[in-house]
């Protein structure tokens, strides 16, 4: 691993970082090896490694993994992809993608990550929501949280997504997250209709919605839906509705397409995840003194690309290595910006154009989609290495990131 490296400024080596999800203690893990000393806050009271549904994670988060030794030991209880097969709604195949990929239950990830963290020394506090950040002069901020508490360090980065409550304290003039008329969908289900476990990520463009779906040894299958929706849903519609009345509304969705679609949603015993789909417009910046966002915090990204956790974990190492190498918080924080800021931007753009390929208004649109599907198959597995291809040297300097 580099050298230890120390700030150039008033204050100590404590990195404050809020959200314990996947970014945070991926940074955590590299900026302990190189000397800081981390400490990660959860808004949340206590661990859910139950919670969400999964996450198709690409080789490029991986790899990241791999930079820190701990791939095989967090991704154990995931299983690999070994290629994406596309389809019509009468189930006819009509495009692959060979990238091999990593499936895993959020919750899971989410605790062998936290669990690598504190292995490794990284002290996990829950229960501490962000309300607050004073900063007075460099190397010197200071979080409160909800429960009263304070916390001091030389910076601090918010890595608590797509709501953050770092975002919202610094940066009060930032835009909302921006619905993106779209929903999804996730859930886990047990049954023969769908196939064997073969490796296989399955993709079904549906007349009125987009289908997913993988076996895995075992016979689990996770899978998901997006389907578009012009208005935005009401703040606590998903509470508003139970499983039962959101699985009959995706029946009738999907009444039309291939029978395995109908077969999944029947056989879901257990809670069907839904939510809007946002992405978060560019902010003007994402650091301010001694505070800057990483991840959805500063640039949310809607799943039609399954990029939203590879892009944190990438963040996470950019910006170790911009600490590491920069004497002073803010010349790291603005390197961090000037080298992720055109990916990540270019890639939430992507995302709202895929979606809106998968997901498309009327018949006429529909018709066309199915129309330009194989032609547009192509072009997307032509520029994967764009998305998939990305790698960051932990041992070279900072700016030197290779594709």
């Amino acid at each position: 691993m580099p050298h230890a490296r120390s700030f150039d400024t008033p204050g100590d080596q404590r990195v404050l970082i809020a959200g314990c999800g996947i970014t945070g203690p991926v940074l955590a893990l590299f900026l302990r090896s190189c000397g800081f000393e981390p400490v990660l806050y959860e808004g949340r009271e206590e661990p859910d490694d139950a919670a969400g549904s999964f996450i198709n994670l690409g080789p490029n988060g991986r790899s990241v993994l791999e930079s820190l030794g701990i791939a095989d030991q967090v991704l154990s209880a995931g299983e690999p992809t070994t290629r994406l097969v596309f389809a019509n709604h009468r189930g006819r195949t009509i495009g692959r993608n060979p990238e091999r990929t990593t499936v895993i239950k959020r919750g899971l990830l989410n605790k062998g990550l936290r669990d690598a963290a504190e292995k490794a020394g990284v002290p996990v506090e829950f229960g501490k929501r962000v309300v607050g950040v004073e900063q007075r002069g460099p190397g010197r901020v200071t979080a409160r949280f909800a429960d009263g508490t304070t916390a001091g360090g030389s910076v601090l980065i918010g890595a608590d997504g797509i709501n953050s409550a770092t975002r919202a304290a610094v940066f009060p003039e930032a835009p909302a997250p921006s619905f993106t008329q779209g929903v999804g969908s996730g859930g886990f289900a047990r049954t023969r209709g769908a196939g064997e476990a073969d490796g296989v990520l399955r993709m079904v463009f549906g007349l009125r919605g987009f289908f997913g779906y993988q076996v895995l040894p075992g016979g689990e299958v996770y899978w998901f839906e997006n389907h578009t929706e012009p208005e935005e849903p009401a703040k606590g519609w998903a509470a508003s509705i139970t499983d039962e009345q959101w699985r009959a509304e995706l029946l009738r969705r999907h009444a039309a397409d291939h029978r395995v679609v109908a077969g999944i949603l029947r056989a879901t015993e257990g809670p069907i995840g839904r939510w809007p789909l946002y992405d978060l417009p560019s902010l003007p910046s994402w650091h301010r003194q001694n505070v800057c966002l990483m991840g959805d915090a500063a640039h949310a990204i809607s799943p039609h690309l399954g990029q939203g956790a590879a892009l944190g974990m990438e963040d996470a190492v950019v910006l170790a290595k911009c600490l590491r190498d920069e004497a002073h918080p803010q010349r790291a924080f603005a390197a961090f910006e000037s080298i992720r800021r055109p990916r990540v931007e270019g890639l939430v753009q992507r995302a709202r154009k895929t979606g809106g390929h998968m997901t498309p208004n009327g018949p006429v649109g529909r018709a066309l989609r199915d129309l330009m599907l194989p032609f547009f198959l192509r072009l997307s597995l032509k520029s994967a290495d764009d998305v998939y291809g990305y790698r960051v040297a932990w041992d070279a300097p900072h700016r030197a990131v290779a594709r």
